[in-house]
Formats: C-alpha cells, sequence, structure tokens
C-alpha cells in the first residue's frame, strides 16, 4: 500500500496509511505514514474497542494536515488487551519440562517441542483446512536445524539458495511463530486464547522463544542490513522488549 500511495499521489489523490512494519515504510516513502505496534493483521488495535480505534484514525487523519512529506509517524500507545486474562497463563496441555543443564542442544529442544506440538497443529490443519505456515516454503524441521545452526554459532547452509539469508530467516521465524501459534490454540481450553497470554507463552516458557532471544543478539552485532532489521524491529515483538528496557532504533548505515 506504500508503493500505491506514491501512484494515487501522482494522480492528486492524497493519501494516509498505517505502518504495521516499520521497515517496508521506511523503504516505501509514502507521502504520510502512521507506524503503530500492533499485531500484524490489527491496524487499529484490539477488536470491540471502538474509542481506542477512533483515536488511531483520527491520528492518521491528522497526517493531512502536515505541510509536507514524505511523513513517518510513531503511534503513542500500545493496544489494549483483549480476550483472556493474561495474568491467568496459558494452559497447556503439552508441557515442556526444562531439560538438564547443557543436557540438548538447541536443535534437539526445538524438534523435542515440535513433536510434541506437531499433532495438534496437524488437528488444526484438518478442522480448520487452511493455515498460515508455508512462507518459507520449508518443512518446520528444516526451520528448526536453520535457525538453531545460527543460535549455535554453527554457520548453516541457506535453506533457500533462491533469497537472500536474511530474507530466508524472516520466512523461517513467520512460520516457526505460526507452527506454535495454531498448535497450541487447537488444545482444549485455548479457545478465544488471548493474544498476550500466547506471546507469553512462546516467548518466556518454550526453547524456540529463547532461541529468537539469542538470535536477536546474533541479527543485531551481524553486518548484513537485512538480519540487523530483523533484529532491530522484526524478530522480537515491542511488547516483549518494552518488558526489558530494550528498544533500540533502526540504523541505517
Amino acid at each position: 500500500m506504500g508503493a500505491l500511495a506514491h501512484y494515487f499521489e501522482d494522480e492528486g489523490l492524497p493519501t494516509a496509511g498505517i505502518s504495521l512494519v516499520r521497515l517496508h515504510t521506511e523503504i516505501t516513502r509514502p507521502p504520510r505514514a502512521l507506524w503503530v505496534p500492533f499485531e500484524l493483521g490489527r491496524p487499529l488495535g484490539v477488536p470491540g474497542d471502538p474509542d481506542f480505534q477512533t483515536r488511531v484514525l483520527r491520528t492518521v487523519l491528522a497526517l493531512f494536515e502536515r505541510d509536507s512529506g514524505p511523513i513517518l509517524d510513531d503511534y503513542s500507545e500500545d493496544a489494549p488487551s483483549s480476550g483472556n486474562d493474561p495474568d491467568e497463563g496459558l494452559a497447556c496441555t503439552v508441557s515442556f519440562p526444562a531439560p538438564a543443564m547443557d543436557e540438548e542442544t538447541t536443535e534437539q529442544a526445538l524438534l523435542r517441542e515440535i513433536g510434541r506440538l506437531d499433532q495438534w497443529y496437524k488437528l488444526g490443519l484438518e478442522q480448520r483446512g487452511r493455515t498460515t505456515v508455508g512462507a518459507s516454503n520449508l518443512d518446520i524441521k528444516t526451520i528448526a536445524g536453520f535457525i538453531a545452526g545460527l543460535v549455535d554459532g554453527n554457520e548453516p547452509s541457506n535453506p533457500r539458495d533462491d533469497l537472500e539469508p536474511g530474507e530466508t530467516l524472516k520466512l523461517a521465524c513467520e512460520d516457526m511463530r505460526a507452527f506454535y501459534s495454531e498448535a497450541v490454540t487447537m488444545q482444549p481450553g485455548q479457545t478465544g486464547l488471548a493474544s498476550s497470554a500466547l506471546s507469553e507463552w512462546f516467548w518466556n516458557e518454550t526453547a524456540a522463544g529463547k532461541a529468537f532471544w539469542e538470535l536477536r543478539e546474533i541479527c543485531l552485532a551481524s553486518d548484513d542490513k537485512m538480519m540487523k532489521a530483523m533484529g532491530r524491529y522484526i524478530l522480537v515483538p515491542r511488547s516483549q522488549l518494552k518488558d526489558v528496557g530494550d528498544n533500540p532504533e533502526f540504523e541505517t548505515t
């Protein structure tokens, strides 16, 4: 949509948009955009909160009052929580007991979790008839091996030789998070699970979440611009970064 805005503006139609991925908006440089720190698919925040959604829309429309662009503003509020009380946590039927120190490699830990979630993922695929896993065109075990190799410093080969490593990593991480999410929400008692509870579970109670935290540090230290952007903007959500007081700005140099 950011790219389309340029064509609309060339025809005399002023535009303003909402950005969910700030990096993409920085690259396309639309005339007016508001970046919001909400989860993907929710550009106005959580459902059923018209007052909050109205504030977001008014902020977007206020961009038309500015004299010149391109304009990229950051929305100052986080979206309110919804669904279950996040303090109740996630009643996960599949438990992931912590192994003894140094008992498992990162890949072994990921494969152990994937094995316990696989039946729930397949059940969800059967009942829903669709999945959001598949952006990387890699199977989940290959994804686990690729991510684990990076975390453990083994310099794994890129499983998608048609893509740059940073692009492969982005798609692989999206697929792994989707796999975990779709699997756990199929378990008994998880209907209507709050996104905040799911996020807390993934980032703080799973080997995958631990691997992502470690991978973020590796990405931040990388000389590859895409990898660095992954670490700063994409890999770990803002809701988790604010808890550790770590939300660095993207460096363009």
